[in-house]
C-alpha cells in the first residue's frame, strides 16, 4: 500500500466475528487495494463474490484470496445461510459491499444488516478514500433497533470518503429505511 502512496489506518476488529462493510465501491481496483489494507493490518479476510467468480480457471485463486462463492440468482435465504455458516467458525472478517455492485445504485443491499443482525455480530466500517489515498477501518457497533439510526451513523462516516470513480458511488440508504 505504501508503495502505491496509500496510508492505512485503524486497528484490526477486537472481536471474533465482524461483518466489514466495504464503501464506497466504484471499481474493480477497491478489491486490489482493500486485500492490500488487510494484508497491511495483518487481518485475514473473507468476501463474498458472484459464482461466475469461481468458475474454472480461477476459482481456486478466488477461494485462496478468502473469496466464497454464492449465487446471485437466488437471494432468498442468503441471509440465513452466511449467518449459519458465521455460527459454524470461531472467527470471521467478513467483507460486503453493500451496493452489491461498482455501478451507482439508488439503494444499498440490506443484506450486510441482516447478516449482522441475525448471527449477532458487529459491522465495522471499511473505506477506502481514493481522493486522500487512504484506506481502513472506521467505527464497530451493533445493529440497534433503530434501522436508520444505526444507518444515520454509517452515512455520516462515508461522507468524505470519495471512491475512485465518484459519479459511481451509490447513495447510502436501505429500501426499508423509507
Amino acid at each position: 500500500m505504501r508503495l502505491a502512496g496509500w496510508k492505512v489506518e485503524g486497528e484490526i476488529p477486537r472481536r471474533n466475528k465482524v461483518i466489514i462493510i466495504a464503501a464506497p465501491h466504484t471499481t474493480n481496483w477497491d478489491f486490489v487495494f482493500l486485500l492490500g489494507a488487510a494484508f497491511h493490518l495483518g487481518l485475514s479476510v473473507k468476501w463474498l463474490g458472484k459464482s461466475s467468480l469461481f468458475a474454472f480457471p480461477f476459482g481456486w485463486i478466488m477461494r485462496a484470496l478468502g473469496g466464497i462463492s454464492v449465487d446471485r440468482s437466488k437471494p432468498n435465504g442468503m441471509v440465513e445461510q452466511v449467518a449459519d455458516t458465521i455460527s459454524t467458525t470461531d472467527k470471521i472478517s467478513l467483507v460486503i459491499p453493500p451496493s452489491g455492485t461498482r455501478n451507482k445504485t439508488e439503494y444499498w443491499k440490506s443484506g450486510f444488516y441482516h447478516i449482522a443482525k441475525t448471527a449477532k455480530i458487529s459491522i465495522v466500517c471499511g473505506y477506502l478514500d481514493y481522493e486522500k489515498k487512504k484506506a481502513g477501518l472506521g467505527p464497530n457497533f451493533f445493529v440497534s433497533e433503530s434501522t436508520s439510526g444505526d444507518m444515520d451513523k454509517i452515512r455520516a462516516f462515508y461522507k468524505n470518503k470519495v471512491g475512485k470513480f465518484p459519479a459511481l458511488t451509490s447513495r447510502i440508504r436501505l429500501k426499508e429505511e423509507q
